[in-house]
């Protein structure tokens, strides 16, 4: 049973970017995919990764910014779509469950149709959604993996989540949306990869002048992780791997050398810049 992990996109920000999708993982494990976040198009990113929409098992979101809970409930919709026959476990923050249910209703006349017109089951029952807030360590566990979770320090959330997978042959670790965090050290300690988000500040430097610009690269510098810090965050958990994804700026103006320099910073092992449908 070899596990695999499928970057499905790796820009940040919730504005479709030409060269990279929205926030996605996928782990696979023995013909089951584990979703962390569902940005924007990762339906359609998950096909072209080749990954069967109805293999979906479990979907886990870090946070509630729409460009890692955009198409959670489209997602679902599609794998249905797909002939999915099983019960999909969707855990996340507050209101993960509300959300599904807002989805279903809006959805409703299109669920109903095809239910009629094509004879398929009901899409909600085959949705289990539970709200979660980091204070279980231990969130999800079958007979492929277990998931662990924290709290991680993404403001102005009050939760927002980090996980970590423990399956029989690696332990993979998703930052979320993070600015530096010792839980999150603490979670990632001793796993073979870690993906963390990060942000080339200068970069984004041509947002101050504005007032909402402003705004925008005032929560940018407090709730996300420079990309000069995060080698010594993944020194000091003693990972494998680091996987750098979340990119801030996501349209490809840093160069790949460059992202691989500044996060090797205090990192002696290896670092990989997160491509769309890179497979790790």
């Amino acid at each position: 049973m070899a596990t695999e992990l499928v970057l499905l996109g790796t820009a940040g920000g919730p504005t479709p970017k030409a060269g990279r999708a929205a926030p996605a993982q996928a782990i696979l494990i023995d013909g089951h995919t584990y979703v962390v976040d569902a940005g924007n198009g990762v339906g359609r990113q998950l096909v072209r990764a080749g990954i069967p929409l109805n293999s979906l098992d479990t979907v886990f979101l870090t946070h509630h910014h729409s460009d890692h809970n955009a198409d959670l409930g489209t997602l679902l919709l599609l794998a249905w779509a797909d002939d999915l026959d099983h019960t999909v476990r969707v855990l996340g923050p507050e209101p993960t469950v509300a959300m599904l249910e807002t989805f279903l209703s809006m959805q409703a006349t299109d669920i109903a149709i095809r239910v009629a017109d094509e004879g398929r089951s009901p899409l909600g029952p085959l949705i289990q959604a539970r709200d979660i807030d980091g204070s279980i360590a231990v969130v999800h566990e079958d007979e492929r993996v277990r998931v662990s979770c924290v709290r991680v320090d993404h403001p102005p959330f009050e939760v927002a989540l980090g996980y970590r997978f423990d399956t029989a042959d690696r332990s993979i670790v998703i930052s979320g949306d993070t600015a530096p965090c010792p839980a999150l050290v603490e979670l990632a300690a001793g796993a073979d990869v870690l993906v963390h988000e990060v942000i080339h500040r200068p970069s984004i430097a041509w947002l101050a002048p504005g007032r909402s610009g402003a705004r925008l690269a005032a929560h940018l510098a407090a709730s996300h992780t420079d990309v000069e810090a995060v080698g010594g965050i993944a020194a000091a958990a003693g990972v494998g791997l680091l996987v750098l994804s979340h990119l801030v700026p996501g349209h490809d103006v840093v160069p790949e050398a460059e992202w691989l320099r500044l996060a090797s910073m205090g990192y002696a092992g290896p670092v990989v810049v997160g491509q769309d449908l890179m497979r790790l």
